[in-house]
């Protein structure tokens, strides 16, 4: 092969894989519906992580909102560690298979952000348990979810929030919950006292 033709061959082989890359970019963090989620970056407020109960009720304030609204995803980004997960789990009512699914913080966004924000999601807590060992924390948040469209409670359960504090500020470093259902009901302790 003379030189054109190698010249000819390389710039093809160049721009095919080109091609291929810029695809490749074009997917990447993008979920099954297409939707990334752009989250900005703004910096934590002090009355959302220098305590354990700031950060979750700062947690519940970022998800919930007006149909139409856009969430306060830069907000709620300060609350979580870098390599944060979430953790869901759903009992099949009729075989009781247990399902399990997890994410990270961006898969969680994309996975989310339209629905709640198409519906209006609102999650309030109902009640907490913290148990605190130094830079460490568990707290058990019991909470009800309700959409907007419908008015209807559409989710209770419980959140388990792994928190740890570096000295600084807490940091959210697992999400995990599961929902109630017969047979699972949100334990008494994490629900509100009736007067």
């Amino acid at each position: 092969m003379d030189r054109k033709g190698r010249f000819l061959r390389m710039a093809f082989q160049g721009m095919l894989w080109m091609t291929v890359l810029f695809a490749g970019v074009k997917t990447m963090g993008q979920t099954k519906n297409g939707k990334h989620v752009e989250v900005p970056v703004i910096p934590a407020r002090s009355e959302d992580v220098s305590t354990i109960e700031g950060i979750v009720k700062a947690s519940y304030e970022t998800i919930s909102g007006p149909k139409g609204a856009p969430r306060q995803w830069g907000r709620d980004r300060t609350l979580f560690a870098s390599g944060v997960r979430f953790v869901s789990l759903r009992t099949d009512p009729k075989s009781g298979k247990v399902t399990v699914q997890e994410s990270n913080y961006q898969e969680y966004l994309d996975e989310t952000d339209a629905f709640v924000t198409r519906e209006g999601f609102t999650e309030v807590e109902l009640g907490h348990i913290i148990k605190q060992y130094g830079n460490v924390a568990t707290v058990l948040s019991s909470y009800e979810g309700k959409v907007q469209s419908t008015g209807k409670i559409i989710t209770r359960g419980v959140n388990i929030f792994s928190l740890y504090n570096d000295g600084q500020r807490w940091w959210i470093q697992t999400m995990l919950w599961d929902q109630e259902r017969p047979g699972n009901p949100v334990p008494a302790e994490l629900l509100p006292k009736m007067r």
